[in-house]
């Protein structure tokens, strides 16, 4: 639902000045109102949408050079990130659960294609993979400030807008986020934090080349 509602958002459907009322937006994607409810309060919380008083909410009016602004500042955060985890040399319980998550992102590849329930799958693994590897890094003023970040449009890791009319194009593009997190994972474990930070920036900026969901926005 979360990611439905922000695709809609990106990609244009849903304009700034529309507004998205839980009712209507339940019985376009044929669910109940509470799902809608708690997809709205959390892209507000994101800085996606804003309320209009008692009457639902309207997309918030970004443009490209904000949301690029604020995926570059989550690539150079998190990147930092994977420095001090790769400095600091992982204990094996710690690689473990590392590994144990990046196993189960092999699992939503292994049949070399994307059902709808893949895109749910993936989001999840992917927030696993960013919240760990922050968790990791023993840096609570990283996560302090990735929370500032997190509040605008599209800059926080869990902000996807993926594409369920074009599984295969997803499956691709989705696939590659997931090597370079075996990447990320392959560096850490080598103990080269200098690659491991260069990595984590390649991949937040590989975001913003994502251009085509941002249609709507014109990124």
């Amino acid at each position: 639902m979360l990611v439905a509602l922000r695709r809609l958002i990106a990609d244009g459907t849903i304009k700034p000045g529309m507004r998205i009322g839980e009712i209507a937006t339940a019985e376009r994607l044929g669910v109940s109102r509470m799902p809608v409810r708690t997809a709205l309060r959390a892209l507000e919380h994101e800085g996606l949408v804003v309320k209009l008083g008692a009457r639902g909410y309207t997309p918030r009016a970004v443009n490209a050079e904000t949301i690029r602004g604020a995926i570059e500042v989550r690539g150079v955060l998190e990147g930092l990130a994977a420095r001090h985890v790769a400095a600091r040399h992982l204990q094996d319980e710690e690689r473990d659960r590392l590994a144990q998550v990046l196993a189960y992102g092999n699992t939503i590849f292994e049949k070399g294609h994307f059902v709808s329930e893949d895109l749910d799958r993936f989001y999840r693994y992917n927030v696993d993979f960013h919240e760990l590897l922050l968790a990791l890094s023993s840096n609570p003023s990283i996560s302090l400030a990735l929370e500032r970040n997190n509040h605008l449009p599209f800059a926080s890791a869990a902000a996807l807008a993926l594409d369920w009319d074009d599984l295969s194009a997803e499956y691709v593009h989705l696939r590659h986020a997931h090597e370079e997190h075996l990447a990320v994972f392959d560096a850490i474990c080598a103990g080269d934090a200098v690659l491991a930070e260069r990595l984590m920036r390649d991949h937040a900026r590989a975001a913003i080349s994502n251009g085509r969901i941002f249609k709507g926005m014109r990124v």
